[in-house]
């Protein structure tokens, strides 16, 4: 009886959202439509239809396996995606986190299941009672957005288009593009704008360039994550600026290139993302990627509707309404980063990690010069002669370099907050601010408070918050489940002058983190 109780609740939420057409739902749920057999997005402009003639589902791939076809309209699949496989961490979420990286495609269902440690009949399962859709549905639903992707994004043949997007036959693809879009592939192409070709001058012919608008959920500080991003950007590796942010990176398959650009109005946020591929088929994990590096799904209004509510953040919300959570673009990395800048300064820091790159870094040929960061395999064969400070900490890397080249650590996606700290506090050298750190940013946690780091203690006392770390943790319960959040508005509070609480002026600027000494440095 609770059960349907609760279902029923649910019901009319999303259809009291449905009928507001409150944008910030998009991606969170799908409403299906049962009379005209289309899916949308909760804000979808056309009439309200009757309540028994709605479905809602989490995935569009539930509604495809109902027999739906995407509107045309509203286009459903083209908004952020959901918050919930960061804010959950159960089988479900972690297994949706995975597909978004590429490892159905790659590795298939018995991949898929073996890297989240469960057999596919299990898998599958969970997924179909959770998410309405199991495996193979979720995989259909995924190729058909990287299409819709290529087809939009950039000149290639519709036959490239459908081995690139994964598909096993043109036929198949041409079946799947036409259920899902009620358009043929050809017809799909036709409604893009005007793009660039498949070879661009200057650039190595074995490379795809693809432009895209990656759309986020608003509020977006993009501003304040790029001042994040350039405070720590490696020369060589990356470049960022107030507007944009451009780096080299691995993928399963190959390497890209990306140049991202702050894009849209507050109403309407995006990133123009730039991207050059030396394999299409990595174009999904990249995607991914960015999407995550940018926190783009993270439910803002939500996030800082509560965070607002006590008085201690309140001024720094309003300042920066909102904030994101920076993600990463390689875990491997982002622990290194993470390793190296401990107890330095950003700086410093920066310093120490452009000269580990600039000597064991590969160089892309014709990408402006761009550096990959060192691989664990790399900086385990040569970090030694390169790597300075403390002999315990210098033993602590190369002793996790070794430990990833091998596959004795590994870090993903897939794996549970839980179960990612535990991997690295059982490393000797490695703390729980590490592991949390690096929790925060590789799975996208949103409720770490890292209240053992200087910098955030220091920001909370500017703001009148315990600087104790006990104290401070106490006070933090109530900011859960969005702590990660808070910690961000706390960082960025040691970086500027202590302000009176009340009202924001116009005077009262934001010197972003610059300044900060101490953690993070990653």
């Amino acid at each position: 009886m609770t059960s349907a109780v609760s279902a029923d609740q649910v019901f009319a939420e999303r259809y009291r959202i449905m009928c507001s057409r409150d944008s910030r739902f998009d991606g969170q749920f799908i409403t299906g439509v049962h009379t005209t057999g289309i899916y949308c997005r909760p804000s979808c402009p056309a009439a309200t239809p009757k309540p028994g003639n709605v479905s809602f589902y989490l995935t569009a791939a539930a509604a495809h396996e109902a027999g739906l076809r995407a509107c045309k309209r509203c286009l459903p699949d083209a908004v952020p995606g959901s918050p919930a496989w960061n804010l959950r961490d159960d089988l479900a979420a972690r297994a949706m986190r995975l597909i978004s990286d590429g490892v159905l495609e790659r590795d298939g269902v018995p991949g898929l299941a073996a890297s989240l440690g469960y057999t596919p009949r299990h898998l599958t399962r969970v997924l179909v009672a959770e998410l309405g859709a199991g495996p193979l549905a979720l995989a259909r639903a995924h190729r058909a957005q990287t299409a819709r992707l290529l087809l939009l994004g950039t000149d290639l043949k519709i036959t490239d288009v459908a081995f690139a997007a994964g598909f096993g036959s043109v036929r198949q693809f041409n079946d799947t593009v036409t259920a899902i879009y009620e358009r043929t592939p050809t017809e799909v192409r036709a409604t893009r704008r005007p793009l660039l070709t498949h070879s661009v001058p200057g650039v190595d012919p074995a490379e795809t360039r693809i432009t895209l608008q990656l759309p986020a959920r608003t509020p977006f500080d993009g501003p304040g994550l790029l001042r994040f991003l350039a405070t720590r950007a490696l020369p060589g590796v990356e470049t960022a600026t107030a507007t944009s942010y451009a780096r080299a990176v691995r993928l399963p398959n190959g390497t890209a290139t990306i140049d991202v650009t702050l894009a849209g109005t507050d109403a309407a946020s995006a990133l123009a993302c730039s991207i050059r591929l030396t394999q299409l088929a990595d174009l999904a994990p990249l995607v991914s990627r960015v999407r995550r590096l940018f926190d783009l799904d993270a439910d803002a209004q939500a996030i800082d509707h509560h965070l607002a509510a006590d008085p201690a953040l309140a001024v720094s919300v309003a300042r920066a309404p909102g904030i994101r959570v920076p993600g990463s673009m390689d875990a491997e990395e982002t622990l290194f980063r993470a390793l190296i800048g401990q107890q330095i300064s950003v700086a410093a820091a920066r310093t120490a990690l452009t000269r580990l790159a600039d000597t064991l870094g590969e160089r892309l040929p014709g990408a402006k010069s761009r550096l990959l960061f060192p691989t664990a395999a790399q900086i385990a064969a040569g970090g030694r002669g390169v790597l300075r400070g403390p002999g315990a900490r210098i033993e602590t890397i190369l002793r996790v370099a070794e430990a990833l080249a091998s596959g004795e650590l590994q870090l993903s996606a897939g794996q549970t907050r839980t179960e990612l700290e535990a991997r690295l506090v059982a490393l000797r050298g490695i703390g729980p601010w590490t592991a949390g750190y690096v929790a925060m940013r590789v799975l996208g946690s949103p409720d770490i408070l890292l209240t053992s780091d200087l910098a955030l203690r220091q920001g909370a006392g500017r703001l009148g918050l315990p600087v104790q770390a006990r104290a401070l943790a106490a006070r933090g319960a109530d900011w859960a489940p969005w702590r990660s959040y808070a910690g961000m508005h706390l960082w960025r509070a040691a970086g500027v002058p202590a302000l009176p609480q009340g009202a924001v002026t116009s005077k009262q600027t934001d010197r972003g983190l610059e300044h900060l000494t101490g953690q993070p440095a990653g």
